[in-house]
Order: C-alpha cells, then structure tokens, then sequence
C-alpha cells in the first residue's frame, strides 16, 4: 500500500465513522439553525459520543456549556435518564431561543432543561459541587482552564467532564503557535492529564473531545 492510498483510506474511514449513526429530521433542523446562527455545532460521531457518556453514567444532571442550537443538547438528552435535566448556559439569547425550539420539536417537556443566559465562570460557581453527573464545554475556548477549575468541582464521583474542539484543526500539537486559545487549550490539556482525581482519554472525534471521568473514590 503506497501513502496516497493510505491517506485516501484513512479519510474515508472518517466519513464512514461520522455517517454510522445517521441524523434524523430534528437535528438536522436544529443542525441547519445552527449553520445559520453561526454556532458551528457538535459533529454526528462526537453527538453521539455525548448521548453514550451520558447513557454510561446514566446521567440523570447535565451541564452544557455553550447552548448553540441545541444539537449538542439534544444528543445528551437522549443519552440522559428519562427524568434527567440539562442545564445549559450561553450568553447569547438567541442561541437559547433556538435551542428551546429544537427541545420542542423533539418532543422534550419544558422541564427536561434549564437554559441560564449569562457568563459561563459567574454560572458555573453558582451550582451544586458534587451534584452533576455530567459536564459538556463547547464554548469559549480561551476560558476553557476556567471551564475546567470550576466544571471538575461539579462532578459526582464517577462523574465526567468533556471539552470540544481542543485540537484546533491540528493546531494545538504545533509548538510554534502561542495565540491565546491554544495556550488555553494546551493548558486544560496537561491540567486534565496531570489532576490525579481523573482518568483521562483524547477521542479524535470531530476537532478534538478531551474526556475525563472523576474517579469513584474521590470525595468534594
């Protein structure tokens, strides 16, 4: 096998891991908002990810950070229990109004989901430490450390924090590159490797999905 076919391969493998688990009409809607708000959402393989994290920990009390259009929301709430409730924060109103659509036309009752509008730092230190089961980040990543500090703080034992996007395209392996959002990236990286309460793992899904569990031992 010469290097061409093993590129051409290895790209097609991608394609075939991303069309496993096809979408259906609501989040292709929610999908296309997405696309139109400008919120570039949760790819199918790393959504589904999320509904299986969700579904291993029989998630019952979600965080999101960052809202979107709810794709990535309706994915977790797919894989959370059938009382479970997804708390998702996002500064931008419209973003939420979006979302809450998308809950709806997948059928999910108001009560499925608190949507808080504000700055994820300031929100994030108001909730319950020790009361989630789960915690998604896709937002701004230059405050991704932030996200990590206060997130890991939230989870029960047993519990699992991921982050989106954290490769950057590539980016984030590139020593030469020292914009502010791969300092950040690379940051939350060795902060999740390094923290002895975690058992770390990098999924190339999509851009990238840093994923953690908090070990049963581990007491707030």
């Amino acid at each position: 096998m010469n290097s061409e076919t093993h590129i051409t391969g290895w790209v097609d493998l991608g394609e075939f891991i991303e069309a496993y688990l096809p979408e259906d009409d609501v989040l292709a809607g929610a999908r296309l908002r997405a696309e139109q708000l400008g919120s570039p959402p949760v790819s199918c393989a790393t959504g589904a990810t999320l509904s299986f994290l969700a579904a291993s920990v029989q998630a019952k009390a979600v965080v999101e950070i960052g809202t979107g259009a709810g794709v990535s929301g309706l994915y977790l709430l797919r894989g959370m229990t059938p009382d479970g409730v997804l708390t998702s924060i996002d500064i931008e109103p419209e973003f939420h109004r979006s979302a809450r659509r998308s809950f709806l036309e997948a059928g999910y009752p108001a009560g499925r989901t608190r949507l808080i509008m504000g700055r994820a730092l300031d929100v994030l230190s108001r909730l319950t430490a020790g009361g989630y089961d789960l915690v998604f980040a896709d937002a701004a990543r230059v405050e991704y450390p932030g996200y990590f500090d206060l997130g890991v703080q939230l989870l029960r034992p047993g519990g699992v924090i991921a982050f989106h996007n954290v490769l950057a395209a590539g980016r984030i392996a590139d020593p030469t590159r020292r914009e502010p959002e791969l300092l950040a990236l690379r940051d939350v990286a060795r902060a999740v490797r390094e923290d002895t309460r975690l058992i770390p793992t990098l999924l190339p899904m999509g851009n990238g999905l840093l994923v953690a569990a908090m070990t049963t031992s581990t007491t707030h």
